[in-house]
């Protein structure tokens, strides 16, 4: 389990128990991105100090280094793990731009020449994953937009605006068909990964600032609150820091899990679904495991 504090280090822990494996020690500026190949060699994290690092996951040893001109707000391995895309804030009078490097082109890398890159003038990404086989990605906006974007050519595939406010954060399902976004606009909506067409709609009343899916049930946990700006002047429960679970087809709420005293800020399924994990305002990474009626209830029902 990665976590990434508004600090400069980057953390890995050990999953079952708890335990802090190390640290990957380098950047100068808070980290909002973390992500790993698909055999977990490799490290990708992307920082305010204005670069985006690779890392070697087992060592904590720097790889790579890329140099942008504002903060890297969102990256990620494509499915093979041979090409890496970032997005960089539109700030400094500098705008959004997507970046796509191949690492199996070492030259890239070092003269820092993405070998494509893709502005985006209107509004800032501000959370974007890999869609299937690597072929496109899918980009969510400032404004509540979501694209389409190629990943060999550049242009734009498709382009929606179901939400009303920015989204905040965008997770694929398992087999990669579906994903879900979290936005300010209180909802976390369920999209095709091809079509972008809207599937489903979670609604809270707060902002949700993180979203995922379930590996294994229809499930869906959602994880957000109030502004962290407000927190000090309201009680937890009124906060609403309770990670909420919906089921995926019926959009209906039937459980919530209390914890955090700040707002939630990322959730995330473990691969094998039997446990989640959520990063709160308040400074802690909580691992939450599901007992076993949780299991059979699902399959009785």
């Amino acid at each position: 389990l990665f976590s990434s504090p508004s600090s400069q280090i980057v953390n890995v822990w050990y999953s079952v128990n708890g335990e802090r494996l190390g640290t990957y020690n380098g950047h100068t500026g808070a980290v909002w991105c973390v992500d790993a190949d698909w055999d977990t060699k490799h490290v990708l994290t992307g920082s305010a100090d204005n670069s985006c690092r690779l890392w070697d996951c087992e060592t904590g040893k720097q790889l790579a280094l890329v140099k942008t001109s504002s903060a890297v707000r969102t990256c990620g391995f494509d499915f093979g793990g041979n090409i890496i895309m970032f997005s960089t804030d539109k700030q400094m009078g500098y705008q959004c731009f997507v970046s796509f490097f191949d690492l199996r082109d070492p030259s890239q890398i070092e003269n820092n020449e993405p070998y494509m890159k893709i502005p985006c003038s209107d509004s800032k990404i501000t959370s974007a994953v890999w869609g299937p086989l690597g072929e496109f990605i899918i980009a969510g906006h400032e404004n509540g937009e979501l694209n389409q974007f190629s990943a060999k050519s550049g242009e734009q595939l498709s382009n929606i605006k179901e939400h009303t406010k920015q989204i905040n954060d965008i997770q694929t399902s398992r087999d990669m068909t579906m994903f879900i976004t979290a936005s300010k606009d209180n909802t976390a909506k369920l999209f095709d990964c091809t079509s972008l067409e809207h599937l489903k709609t979670f609604r809270t009343e707060r902002p949700v600032n993180s979203a995922a899916l379930s590996p294994i049930f229809d499930h869906v946990v959602l994880g957000g609150g109030q502004e962290a700006m407000d927190v000090t002047t309201t009680s937890t429960r009124i906060g609403k820091f309770e990670a909420r679970f919906f089921h995926l087809a019926f959009e209906e709420e039937f459980g919530r899990v209390k914890g955090h005293f700040g707002p939630i800020n990322s959730v995330a399924f473990h691969p094998d679904g039997k446990s989640y994990s959520s990063g709160g305002e308040d400074g802690y990474v909580r691992i939450h495991y599901f007992d076993p009626q949780y299991f059979e209830f699902e399959f009785e029902a």
